[in-house]
């Protein structure tokens, strides 16, 4: 994937329209606590099938401490659960399952690269597309998390 090849482009959304803030994203995401990893939804495009929220990295989230001591950079396994998180809300709002289930779960992830460290004070811009779904199974999205203009994952 090229540098700028996104899957939604920054101009096609805009950061300060909030459509769904935390208490909307909690009726239907059941993360709570330190779990929590969406501050907000800025954009859905239902024919498109893509979803766009973000997470505003905070100084004191629960990894900051260890996750490196005097260098704080945001795991990736954090990375990928934003992205997971988003791809439940955007599967549970629209019923894309036709289950209308309590819970969507995460079940794996391929072709996942790290390309920039996203650190407390950055507001990761977190894109899903719709790949396929197969009714009542599963649903397969493709995301990008961005930062600053710039894909980091």
């Amino acid at each position: 994937m090229a540098p700028r090849d996104y899957i939604i482009h920054p101009s096609e959304y805009d950061l300060g329209t909030v459509i769904a803030d935390i208490h909307e994203i909690r009726r239907l995401n059941k993360q709570r606590f330190e779990m929590e990893q969406l501050t907000a939804i800025v954009h859905e495009d239902e024919a498109r099938g893509l979803c766009v929220g973000y997470k505003d990295v905070a100084p004191d989230e629960f990894w900051v401490r260890g996750h490196f001591p005097g260098m704080a950079v945001m795991p990736g396994v954090m990375m990928c659960e934003a992205a997971a998180q988003l791809s439940s809300y955007y599967t549970q709002k629209h019923n894309l399952l036709g289950l209308d289930a309590q819970i969507v779960g995460f079940g794996g992830m391929e072709d996942v690269r790290f390309r920039e460290p996203v650190v407390p004070g950055d507001r990761l811009v977190i894109a899903v597309e719709r790949v396929r779904v197969r009714p009542k199974a599963m649903i397969v999205c493709r995301f990008q998390g961005i930062v600053r203009d710039s894909i980091v994952v």
